[in-house]
């Protein structure tokens, strides 16, 4: 005779697979979303950090560009008698107020600046070293209040565009 037949009972076995299963895909899905966050972090830690030192340069900056203000030529005479100095100075300012102020009192930077160029000798322009000194003059005359009681100007550069002795 044939063995009784045996009842659905479900094997222990059959049942402990489907939960590894499972299990293996959950720890599998796991693992892709940290590598994923973990390689997502990465990325934008690496792009902030460029970020960062443009912020702290326009931190540092408050202005956006330089304003550069060309000044009509000067020719003077120097001290030496029978030589000239011709000069074009551009002045590098750091907002529009600062040109607007400069501009208004034109003859008077101009004349402070004539006066200064043409006490100076032949022999003391010729190196870039005494051209420094002199852009150095220049600026200390320039950033002067332009009247009474009235503020500093605020002027970051002075640059010679073109200088001739002569």
């Amino acid at each position: 005779m044939a063995a009784p037949a045996a009842p659905d009972v479900p094997d222990e076995t059959e049942e402990a697979a489907p939960p590894r299963k499972s299990k293996k895909k959950l720890f599998v899905i796991l693992g892709i979303l940290v590598v994923l966050l973990g390689g997502g972090a990465a990325a934008a830690w690496f792009l902030t950090q460029g970020e960062g030192d443009s912020a702290k340069e326009a931190e540092a900056a408050p202005h956006q560009l330089p304003i550069f203000v060309p000044l009509e030529t000067f020719t003077v005479n120097l001290q030496d008698g029978d030589q000239y100095l011709q000069t074009d100075i551009t002045l590098q300012l750091s907002d529009q107020a600062q040109v607007d102020a400069l501009k208004l009192h034109m003859p008077r930077v101009r004349s402070r600046l004539l006066a200064l160029l043409s006490s100076k000798h032949a022999d003391e322009l010729v190196t870039p070293v005494d051209k420094v000194m002199l852009a150095q003059e220049i600026l200390a005359q320039v950033k002067q209040p332009l009247y009474a009681q009235g503020k500093p100007q605020q002027v970051d550069d002075v640059l010679f565009t073109s200088f001739v002795i002569q």
